[in-house]
């Protein structure tokens, strides 16, 4: 039977759960986040998608075929000209200036995810890369659709996190997340059980260095 994205989420299932579910998600959800913990999170977060940029760049030299290299165009660019200059207009509305943010210090989680990332691709070929950045990429998606199954999650006006929550549950970003699903299931159904073995490994570890960074914002923590 060929291999899915859902048998890489099944091959670590406590891992992803404690990641979908963590604690900085549910109380961000309940709206009883600590500002300042969200804060710390956003500033870390925009130094994460500059290195996320990185690795589409990475994508594209690693893109054996003109689609993959297209692809790999496309999200190098939505980054760049798009979602960095929506996350620094956001981080505005949350009293971080862009100045601040230029001046920031990588947390270890940031250092230690991004740089597993891109350490992975350069080691690896495109599907390691792809599995490396899955928890992100598919992760926030799944987040957002947890969040919104929960009656105990506060939309609206009476969750200064609405807005997090609105972005990753849009059509834009559920689209995004398919398509990722959907490149990832056409390889994986090609792979032996060693390789699949060794994609299990990175998505293993991805997903854990996913809950440091969670864990980074929760406590603050540099």
């Amino acid at each position: 039977m060929p291999y899915q994205f859902e048998d890489l989420k099944k091959s670590c299932h406590s891992e992803w759960q404690a990641y979908i579910q963590h604690s900085f998600v549910q109380q961000l959800g309940n709206a009883s986040l600590a500002p300042e913990a969200f804060q710390h999170y956003l500033k870390q977060d925009y130094l994460f998608l500059i290195q996320f940029a990185r690795a589409f760049a990475l994508a594209a030299y690693k893109s054996p075929t003109l689609s993959d290299l297209r692809q790999a165009k496309e999200g190098l660019q939505a980054i760049v000209d798009v979602e960095l200059d929506l996350h620094v207009s956001y981080c505005k509305e949350w009293g971080i200036s862009e100045q601040e943010l230029a001046d920031l210090p990588e947390a270890r989680a940031t250092l230690a995810y991004t740089r597993y990332v891109l350490d992975t691709g350069n080691r690896g070929d495109l599907l390691d890369l792809h599995v490396a950045l899955s928890p992100c990429m598919v992760g926030y998606g799944e987040i957002a659709n947890w969040l919104n199954s929960r009656a105990e999650t506060v939309r609206g006006d009476g969750n200064p996190y609405d807005a997090w929550i609105a972005m990753y549950e849009s059509a834009e970003f559920q689209g995004a997340m398919q398509a990722e699903i959907d490149w990832l299931n056409e390889r994986l159904a090609d792979v032996s059980p060693a390789r699949f073995k060794e994609l299990t490994r990175i998505f293993s570890d991805a997903t854990r260095l996913e809950i440091d960074f969670w864990e980074m914002g929760l406590k603050q923590s540099d």
